[in-house]
């Protein structure tokens, strides 16, 4: 695989992750970005998000001089092969991605990209994006081509370099393969298509991993009616090649920097084409319903005479949308907090990626302290929303000590039952009974 130069516009998760792993298989690498000051500490190889193995990655690559950072994006398009945009698509009005990000860079590059040089769509866009960015541009010497990423947060080096599939559409298979190139030492199956169907896949694989989650949330309801353990539900038909292990287990609903607008985005899509979708907004919903379900569950345990959450305190264990990760964006654990504290909940919060930093201002919604036991103090009840690992390592007898009401909400069903009864605490799973241990 010979070097190539390519220029990344954005450096958030994807665009930082694509430009260091890039640059780590030998290209040369500029990263272009707004911010100045994110711009000079990615040149001190100083990396603000929290990604095993990121940091590492950056200070190897710009010790080696394969990856740079600028706040120029004339300049490291001005010579580039290849150019990713990797730039954000947020929930628009009404639920559609909004694509002013890719269209005011597209309109910034159009002039100076090389002659022939391929700009790539990293970043999650609607159907028939491809077709826009090329009419902005205005340049039928360059090839716009679909890339989408399939990034897990907390494993997105590692996906990069291991990935299960490379999905590379493209109107001109030879801008294609030109993309398809760069991930030449790779191990993993390409698929080359058209951009549309490059696009599509993209939004279709995050609707199927929600819907699965939905499934598992509202299967857990069941298996509470029935009394049977969610765990050994999903274990009878996860072994099924056809069905999978993978994002069946219940949580507090799905959330994060993806599903949550990709599903509505699709499901903009399907209103504008005027394709039903059903199921799709069953997903969507089924969501938003087991939030408040489990919401009602702390109420009936833990209300006051009138029926309201006011006067009750919450300890919040876990605010970031899952473990490995400090991103608060679209976050179950939020949703349920907001729903809490709408009822009139007073809430305390720890999570350990927000320990000791700077952090988002969330003191209209929570208090957020550095201490488990500080958030436990004077609690009527403990809340767990996100599955860190070393809240199980917690000492649980001191959290018992210090709560007003010995009951815990395991929304991740992270805990072991039987610790926490010897603790002195009653343990609430869901889909599961208190006599029954979590699974890893």
């Amino acid at each position: 695989m010979s070097e190539r130069r390519v220029a990344v516009i954005g450096t958030g998760y994807v665009g930082l992750t694509t430009g260091a792993c890039l640059a780590s298989l030998g290209h040369h690498v500029v990263c272009a970005d707004a911010d100045s000051q994110k711009v000079q500490r990615l040149r001190r190889a100083e990396v603000d998000i929290l990604e095993p193995g990121l940091p590492d990655l950056v200070r190897d690559s710009v010790a080696t001089g394969h990856l740079e950072f600028t706040q120029d994006t004339a300049a490291a398009v001005a010579e580039a092969d290849v150019v990713f945009l990797c730039l954000p698509t947020p929930m628009g009005a009404g639920g559609a991605a909004d694509l002013a990000a890719v269209e005011t860079v597209a309109g910034e590059i159009r002039t100076v990209l090389p002659q022939n040089s391929v700009v790539v769509n990293k970043s999650t866009v609607p159907v028939g994006t491809a077709e826009r960015v090329a009419d902005l541009l205005g340049r039928p010497d360059v090839t716009v081509v679909s890339n989408p990423e399939f990034l897990r947060e907390g494993r997105a080096v590692h996906d990069f370099m291991h990935p299960d599939r490379i999905v590379i559409g493209a109107a001109d298979r030879e801008a294609g393969q030109r993309v398809a190139d760069l991930y030449g030492t790779l191990d993993a199956p390409v698929v080359l298509t058209d951009a549309a169907s490059a696009e599509l896949a993209k939004y279709a694989a995050n609707f199927f991993l929600a819907m699965k989650l939905s499934f598992a949330n509202n299967l857990a309801t069941l298996c509470e009616h029935f009394g049977a353990d969610i765990g050994d539900v999903t274990d009878g038909i996860g072994h099924d090649p056809r069905i999978g292990p993978a994002f069946l287990r219940p949580g507090p609903g799905w959330g994060g920097s993806c599903l949550p607008k990709d599903t509505h985005a699709l499901l903009t899509i399907c209103q504008e084409a005027g394709v039903d979708f059903p199921l799709l907004r069953a997903t969507i919903e089924t969501n938003v319903e087991h939030q408040h379900r489990l919401v009602e569950r702390i109420v009936a345990e833990s209300a006051a005479a009138d029926g309201s959450l006011h006067g009750v305190r919450l300890a919040l264990l876990g605010l970031t949308f899952k473990a490995g990760t400090s991103d608060l964006r679209d976050s179950p654990a939020l949703a349920i907090a907001r729903l809490l504290k709408e009822r009139g909940a007073e809430l305390l919060a720890y999570d350990p990626a927000l320990e000791g930093i700077r952090r988002p201002d969330l003191s209209d919604l929570l208090t957020v302290v550095d201490d488990p036991l500080d958030a436990a103090a004077g609690a009527d009840a403990c809340v767990v929303l996100t599955e860190w690992p070393q809240l199980r390592d917690l000492d649980w007898e001191a959290i018992a000590g210090r709560l007003a009401t010995p009951t815990v909400h395991d929304f991740r069903n992270l805990l072991d039952p039987v610790r926490l009864e010897r603790a002195g605490l009653r343990w609430y799973g869901v889909g599961r009974t208190p006599a029954l241990a979590p699974r890893g």
